[in-house]
């Protein structure tokens, strides 16, 4: 009997230890220096029988932000970065409003991609489950200001972010699907000089 518990406590150490964390995720994400792809985003109204459907291309840098070119059904560039969101105009890049839905998202978007779990965990509580090859992150908002706009977010990925939900609490979703994200180690002369604008 001795022999196995024993060997029931050794296994279930065991299961402890190859359990798939938020540490581990966080360091799988923030890994690369840059992640580069395809985005599709659809909005989910209620109101419309069809989602409102963007595509583009993004491009995360560890150290810098994250670029969201926007290039159908209209052409719109962001740059997101500790200095807040800028949209790119023909004057060079704005800086925008802080307190509107696109900035709380722009926001959750560059700490999701960028592995950032510790800032997510002062407003949202978090759930992992799965592997470090097929992992769900599900975040359900706890500061006062995501209840009123979020009601739930589900992260899917594997060595990168592949796909984030976010459920609004007046009942549309957005999905966003990063389907061709690759890892890089630079950015190109062109990025570099988006960042540094």
């Amino acid at each position: 009997m001795k022999r196995l518990l024993a060997g029931l406590g050794f296994w279930l150490l065991s299961q402890n230890a190859l359990a798939f964390d938020l540490d581990q995720l966080s360091a799988q994400l923030a890994k690369p220096d840059v992640v580069r792809g395809p985005l599709i985003q659809e909005k989910h109204l209620r109101a419309l029988p069809q989602p409102l459907t963007s595509r583009g291309q993004f491009v995360l840098s560890r150290d810098l932000g994250l670029l969201w070119q926007l290039q159908s059904p209209l052409k719109q560039d962001y740059r997101i970065d500790s200095q807040g969101i800028a949209k790119r105009t023909p004057s060079g890049w704005q800086q925008q409003p802080d307190q509107d839905v696109a900035a709380q998202q722009s926001r959750l978007f560059l700490a999701v991609l960028k592995g950032d779990h510790s800032g997510l965990a002062r407003d949202f509580e978090l759930q992992l489950s799965g592997t470090a090859e097929a992992w769900q992150l599900r975040l359900v908002p706890n500061s006062v200001l995501l209840k009123q706009i979020f009601s739930r977010i589900q992260i899917d990925g594997g060595a990168l972010v592949q796909r984030i939900e976010l459920h609004e609490t007046q009942g549309d979703h957005s999905v966003l699907r990063l389907p061709d994200s690759q890892a890089g180690d630079a950015l190109t002369e062109q990025e570099r000089h988006d960042f540094a604008q």
